[in-house]
């Protein structure tokens, strides 16, 4: 009964939150938490049409909007046109306007036609209660691009003209600068050059008047950093009439001394690469939310609101495949603990939960775990959130022979290896790269700090020097003049990437990525007299750290946080490949909540609904592989004559 009443309660709450919020939402506070919704990638990846999406709107309309649901997103490529040959990469397939601007495929999203784009899909969205939010990539596109068409001006109406003279997309394009997972696709434009703010400036408010209270921008971020581009976005929607909520996709390598760059200009931003339902998928995301968690960047303050790291869509229920010309075909890989173990830990980590399974037919098990109260509540409105080191564990065949083998996260045995990644040039610890011949010939470039690990050899690449033979190759010589590519030691013909090729899974988020050498930009390196190697494509500084390589690699780990009403959170998540018992002692977690006393507390098991007892100062339970379990407890506050002084 105990826990029934603290779940309704909690259940009161978070509607009564949410309704205050949707009334007293101000335009000029976005995301004040994280924000929730639907999005199309997991489910239809680009082939969805405008009935599909509709259809989808009205069930979370009628289902989900009440538990804080109320964005649904069109991903990429709605203007596409969904015929043979094309495909995610394909060049040709697109709908744009005379002035270079992507549009709705007429034969997918039909309302569009006669120059509507997007504004009665919108309205309908809206009609239901719901927010609106599309999917739109870096730059320009190459179609634009090969018909040269002529930049839209928006404050005259007319072709953007300057220094005498009409300005066309061949003019502002940077080809070097395609994006790498998209090379066909788009590239970046040139912010210095006012026809290329003119560009970006009449997308977005085209997006603002269809009527677009999202907007997802994907490859300016990550190993993809484009940050002029999104400094100028960020600039454009501050001045909107229209409050459009930001967010950036994916986030591929990043860190958080990367996304302090970024964290004040949007109001989501991806620190993953895609997620999809893999059990590795999900692991690999405790890591990055660690450290945004203690770099202090959860609900950061940001364009007219807060911004949130992105954890990335919840690959639940009825899906597709990654980069498939088809739709909703097959169910989700994870098993249940494994979903419950993703629902917390972005509950805990405070990620924006948006729904990727096609709603339509979205299952009783899969509806009660993404509108689950008590996440919920823990998701929009729970603070000092945090990973909490200080557990052990007992696994199920130490348990079963009565051998008592306790292993503390904090007392595991570690070895070190090389971890290549990318982070902003400021940052000191992208200074580190010296240049040495090895002989008249060959050239390398090595990291030389070995982080006081004396058996750490230091890591080194050859240097190449580029040589432009045909004139294709000649048309980047003036882009890339002064720079080399950095070949793999192994693999002569393999050279250092700055961005992947496709969209990686997170599970790729420490690796250095070679690929076979190309010209271009993300291949293209500079090594600068302070100790920086900087990238001609992101502009970011290749860096090396240190990577733990743990005896117990699969792991047990511990999350924390207060409620808005007093109550502690506590989850416990077994990583591992066998049931396994995990305890904290309540004089650690005393540690985090200061003047508590946690030798008395009641509370719940919010999965299984049990009522918990804390035996012997020890909050323990038998967890389930790749399971969690999560704990709702309520504590008594002990005020010293110290404190109650203050």
């Amino acid at each position: 009964m105990k826990c029934f009443l603290i779940s309704l309660c909690i259940l009161l709450c978070f509607q009564q939150g949410v309704k205050s919020k949707n009334v007293s939402d101000s335009d000029l506070q976005l995301a004040s938490i994280p924000p929730r919704g639907w999005n199309s990638y997991d489910s239809f990846s680009w082939t969805i049409s405008e009935q599909e999406f509709l259809q989808s709107a009205e069930i979370v309309s009628q289902r989900l909007h009440d538990h804080g649901y109320e964005y649904v997103v069109v991903d990429y490529l709605w203007y596409r046109r969904k015929v043979e040959g094309a495909y995610h990469d394909s060049l040709g397939f697109d709908v744009i306007d005379e002035w270079g601007r992507m549009i709705p495929d007429p034969g997918r999203w039909p309302s569009s036609q006669d120059g509507k784009g997007f504004s009665e899909v919108a309205n309908g969205v809206h009609s239901m209660g719901l927010k609106f939010g599309i999917h739109v990539m870096r730059g320009i596109s190459t179609q634009a691009v090969n018909a040269n068409t002529p930049i839209l001006d928006t404050a005259t109406g007319g072709a953007y003209q300057e220094s005498g003279r009409v300005w066309r997309a061949k003019d502002i394009a940077i080809r070097e600068r395609a994006c790498a997972w998209m090379p066909h696709g788009f590239m970046s434009v040139d912010i210095k050059l006012g026809a290329g703010k003119a560009f970006l400036r009449s997308l977005y408010e085209q997006y603002a008047a269809w009527g677009v209270d999202f907007v997802k921008h994907d490859c300016v971020f990550g190993d993809d950093l484009d940050l002029n581009e999104i400094s100028y976005v960020s600039e454009v929607l501050r001045e909107l009439d229209r409050a459009i909520v930001y967010s950036l996709s994916p986030g591929t390598s990043v860190t958080p001394a990367m996304a302090k760059d970024v964290s004040g200009l949007v109001n989501l931003y991806r620190i993953t690469g895609d997620d999809w339902d893999t059990w590795g998928d999900v692991k690999a995301h405790f890591d990055v939310s660690r450290d945004f968690a203690t770099a202090n960047m959860i609900g950061a303050k940001s364009l007219m609101g807060n911004s949130w790291p992105d954890l990335d869509m919840l690959p639940f229920g009825w899906l597709t495949d990654p980069g498939s010309n088809e739709g909703p075909h097959r169910y989700s890989n994870l098993h249940l603990e494994e979903k419950k173990t993703q629902m917390t830990l972005w509950a805990m980590a405070k990620s924006p939960l948006m729904y990727g399974g096609d709603v339509r037919k979205i299952d009783p098990t899969t509806y009660d775990l993404i509108t689950n109260p008590i996440i919920l509540e823990i998701n929009s409105f729970s603070t000092n959130n945090m990973e909490f080191p200080y557990i052990s564990s007992l696994n199920s065949e130490d348990q079963d022979s009565g051998r008592q083998m306790r292993r503390s996260y904090r007392e595991i045995k570690t070895s070190y290896t090389h971890s290549l990644s990318l982070t902003s040039c400021t940052e000191s610890n992208a200074n580190g790269w010296t240049s040495e011949s090895l002989n008249q010939n060959l050239e390398r470039i090595c990291w030389k700090r070995n982080f006081g690990y004396k058996h750490l050899a230091p890591l080194c690449l050859h240097k190449r020097e580029l040589n432009f033979i045909s004139d294709e190759e000649n048309v980047y010589q003036d882009y890339h003049q002064g720079k080399y590519h950095l070949v793999a030691v192994d693999r002569i013909k393999f050279c250092l990437d700055a961005s992947p090729k496709r969209k990686l899974t997170s599970k790729e988020f420490e690796r250095g990525t070679f690929s076979p050498c190309r010209w271009d930009s993300n291949q293209m390196w500079q090594l600068n007299l302070n100790g920086t190697l900087v990238n001609s494509y992101s502009g970011l500084c290749a860096t090396v750290k240190p990577v733990k390589a743990t005896i117990n690699s699969a792991g047990f780990r511990s999350w924390v946080a207060t409620g808005r009403t007093g109550e502690i959170y506590v989850a416990f998540f077994n990583l591992s490949d066998q049931k396994a018992v995990i305890s904290a002692q309540t004089s650690d977690i005393a540690k985090v909540f200061l003047g508590r006393d946690l030798s008395a507390c009641k509370g719940s098991e919010v999965w299984s609904g049990s009522d918990i007892e804390i035996t012997q100062g020890t909050l323990s339970a038998e967890v389930e592989m790749h399971g969690t379990a999560l704990f709702v407890l309520n504590c008594h506050l002990v005020w010293s004559p110290q404190k109650s002084s203050m």
